[in-house]
C-alpha cells in the first residue's frame, strides 16, 4: 500500500530533474500524477516513465506565468481526476548571473514572474478546489538561497525568499481548513539546471561534499505530501546536506 494512494498530485516543473523525481516518486506511492512543464518533450518523457511504472498520469503544457494558463491547468487536471489532493509548485528559472545592478529589467522580472508569481497562481487557483473537496496539500519549492545570498544570484536568491514567505502567507490563511502549505528549501542538487554554475562550486569544501539527488528532495516531498506531515504546515524544510548549517571560513595553509 502506497503514502499516496487514491491521491492526485498535481506538480509543475515536472518534465526533468527534482520535478520529475517527484513525480515518478509520487506515482510509484499510488498518486495519479498531472505532470505539468513548459516543454513538451520533457513532460511527455515523465508521462512516459510513470506508465511503463505501471502508474497512472497525464501531461499539461502550461507557462506558470501566465494566469489563464495556470487555470487551465487546474481545471484540466479536476476534470480528468476529479480532484487535486496535492499541489508542487516547483517550475523555476535561474537567475542570470551578475552583480545585481548589472541585470536586466526584463530578466529579472522574468525570474519573479516565474518563481513567485507562478507560486502565487497556483496556489490561487488550487485552492478554491481544495476547500470544495475538504482539504489539501500545497507544497512550493523555495531554495537555501531564500535563507542566505549567493553573490551574483540576486533575482534568484529574492524570488525564493519570496516563496518561502508565500509558503507561511498561505499556511496562515489556510490551516484552518485543512489546507496545508510548506516549502522545500534544496541546497546544491545534481540536476539540468544546476549545470549551469555547479562545475565553479567546490563542493569538497563544503559540508555535504557532494551534490545531493534530485531523489533527496523527492523524499522530502512526499513526507510533506503524505499523513506523516498531518500537524506540519508553514515550514520551510531546508534539504541541504548540513550545507546552510556550515559558516565557511577560508583557513590559511
Amino acid at each position: 500500500m502506497g503514502k499516496l494512494d487514491d491521491k492526485v498530485a498535481l506538480i509543475t516543473g515536472s518534465g526533468s530533474g527534482i520535478g520529475r523525481a517527484v513525480a515518478t516518486l509520487f506515482a510509484e506511492e499510488g498518486a495519479r500524477v498531472a505532470v505539468v512543464d513548459c516543454v513538451p518533450e520533457g513532460g511527455n518523457e515523465t508521462v512516459s516513465m510513470i506508465q511503463k511504472g505501471g502508474g497512472e498520469a497525464m501531461f499539461i503544457q502550461t507557462d506558470v506565468s501566465k494566469s489563464a494558463e495556470v487555470q487551465h491547468m487546474i481545471d484540466t487536471t479536476v476534470a480528468a481526476y476529479g480532484r487535486i489532493d496535492i499541489l508542487h509548485n516547483h517550475a523555476g528559472i535561474n537567475s542570470p548571473i551578475g552583480l545585481m545592478a548589472d541585470v536586466a529589467e526584463e530578466a529579472w522580472d522574468q525570474v519573479i514572474d516565474t518563481n513567485v508569481k507562478g507560486v502565487f497562481l497556483g496556489i490561487k487557483y488550487a485552492v478554491p478546489v481544495m476547500l470544495k473537496q475538504g482539504g489539501g496539500v500545497i507544497i512550493n519549492t523555495a531554495s537555501i538561497m531564500g535563507i542566505s545570498a549567493q553573490k551574483f544570484m540576486s533575482a534568484y536568491c529574492v524570488s525564493k525568499a519570496a516563496v518561502i514567505m508565500l509558503t507561511k502567507a498561505a499556511s496562515a490563511d489556510y490551516f484552518d481548513q485543512n489546507i496545508r502549505v510548506n516549502c522545500i528549501c534544496p541546497g546544491f542538487i545534481e540536476t539540468p539546471m544546476t549545470d549551469q554554475w555547479l562545475p565553479v562550486i567546490d563542493m569538497a569544501k563544503t559540508a555535504p561534499g557532494r551534490p545531493g539527488k534530485a531523489e533527496d528532495i523527492a523524499r522530502a516531498a512526499l513526507f510533506l505530501a503524505s499523513e506523516d506531515a498531518s500537524y506540519v504546515s508553514g515550514a520551510a524544510l531546508t534539504v541541504d546536506g548540513s550545507y546552510s548549517a556550515e559558516w565557511i571560513v577560508p583557513l590559511k595553509e
